[in-house]
């Protein structure tokens, strides 16, 4: 049976009379990964990493209970808050948005969280997400169609060049503007 929390300094168990610890509850700020698999709006599998920063609310003994008993794996609670915020969030935005949009996933994620946990006793500090990672063949694709690109702005590139030279070799000669017919 609860019989009280012993706060920091030191104190007695006597196992005599029934005393014993039950355990201990870290008041520190912690930190949790969690990487979520899901898909874009544009059929795109992409692998989102949230960090949470969250800490156990010790105002008072009521809170610090709630967090001890209420809950028996706090991290996996938030684990499956993070996953079902991110796989409701994500699938509705494109690929390319996805990584505009990150601010607004990890401030979703921050208040879902918020909400939920503070009846478990647990305080979320900040939410961030840390790294968003395309599957590696749209990735691929991408880089290819990113080249393609380029090349093709850099073979029209010489040809205005060409066309410049030839405008500029034309006026100096004749010394006024030549138009080719």
């Amino acid at each position: 049976k609860f019989a009280f929390f012993a706060r920091e300094g030191c104190h007695f168990v006597n196992p005599f009379i029934g005393q014993a610890v039950a355990g201990t509850v870290s008041t520190r700020v912690q930190s949790l990964d969690v990487s979520v698999e899901t898909k874009t709006k544009d059929n795109v599998f992409v692998t989102i990493v949230v960090s949470t920063q969250y800490q156990v609310l010790s105002m008072d003994e009521t809170r610090l209970y709630d967090a001890f008993y209420k809950l028996t794996d706090s991290k996996a609670q938030i684990r499956s808050y993070v996953f079902d915020v991110v796989r409701s969030t994500v699938p509705r935005i494109k690929l390319d948005d996805v990584f505009e949009s990150k601010e607004e996933i990890a401030q979703s994620v921050k208040e879902l969280l918020s909400k939920s946990m503070e009846g478990f006793g647990y305080q979320i500090m900040n939410t961030l997400v840390t790294d968003i990672a395309p599957d590696a063949r749209a990735k691929q694709a991408m880089n290819e169609l990113h080249a393609a690109q380029r090349a093709r702005v850099a073979t029209q590139h010489p040809a205005e060049t060409d066309k410049n030279t030839a405008s500029r070799a034309c006026t100096t000669r004749t010394g006024a503007p030549h138009t080719r017919r």
